[in-house]
């Protein structure tokens, strides 16, 4: 089992926030994670939020090792060739260490506060495919075309190609049954859903499935998902084995409230790293 930590990057200064990625980094944890938001997701009243990709580029240059990524990055708020030109620069920052995990984005007073549009689950559903298909495209380093539903590339190209080859692994948060878990299925390197091992378990059939239809091999898609260690550790324990036994092979484990000296009793004691 990999373990990533949800560094949790709102209501905190920035010194703060990069100590718990130097935490995760010195514990072993594989990957930090962030989220793609532009105000605090919980809580009260106003407080700081770090923008996710920029937050990575400064993380990048910050860590050695780990890898980096945001649980999840919001298709609608960047011009997919502009994520794609961002990603690629983190890629060569990091020297390797990005993970580009991918959603149709949720929250919509969000969107609406700051101006940004925010159209029909559907069409959230369709830039996330032009996304992910422009991202390939681009990442190819050669002079590309693509004609989607909500973008197009006319003989476009992008340089460098990323450190990764052919690209950094694609992840897709996905829950919906009729239409999110079968595109993770077509496309995905990574499946990430948030629930228990059960529901985990059950909702892979379908990626699996929808895999299988595209051609792909189901087991080369990696499943991963998320586990508290707030409060009990012992049933956080035992979580990650259920999690384990589904077919799950990365959890992330978001900040917990009794903080980072519960994220070393955490790391102790699942090996993390080990």
């Amino acid at each position: 089992m990999r373990f990533g930590l949800d560094v949790a990057q709102q209501r905190l200064e920035w010194p703060e926030m990069l100590e718990r990625v130097r935490l995760a980094e010195h514990l072993g944890f594989d990957g930090v994670w962030g989220f793609d938001h532009f105000e605090p997701m919980y809580g009260e009243g106003p407080g700081n939020c770090f923008e996710g990709m920029t937050t990575l580029a400064a993380l990048a240059t910050a860590t050695s090792r780990v890898r980096l990524g945001l649980l999840v990055t919001g298709v609608t708020y960047r011009h997919p060739s502009v994520l794609a030109a961002e990603a690629i620069t983190i890629d060569h920052a990091s020297n390797g260490r990005l993970e580009l995990a991918l959603g149709a984005a949720w929250f919509g007073d969000e969107h609406r506060e700051l101006g940004i549009p925010f159209p029909p689950i559907s069409e959230r559903i369709d830039r996330l495919e032009d996304t992910v298909e422009i991202f390939l495209r681009l990442t190819t380093g050669e002079r590309v075309s693509y004609g989607g539903r909500t973008v197009s590339l006319k003989g476009a190209q992008m340089r460098p190609r990323p450190v990764q080859r052919p690209h950094p692994p694609i992840w897709i948060g996905a829950s919906g049954e009729a239409r999110m878990l079968p595109l993770a299925g077509r496309l995905a390197d990574v499946w990430h859903c948030f629930g228990d091992a059960s529901v985990l378990r059950r909702k892979w059939e379908i990626v699996a499935e929808a895999a299988g239809r595209a051609g792909r091999e189901p087991e080369r898609i990696t499943r991963a998902g998320s586990v508290s260690i707030s409060g009990d550790l012992v049933a956080a324990g035992k979580e990650v084995e259920a999690h384990r036994d589904a077919g799950t092979s990365y959890l992330i484990a978001g900040w917990p409230e009794e903080g980072a000296g519960r994220v070393e009793e955490f790391a102790r004691a699942m090996e993390v790293g080990g």
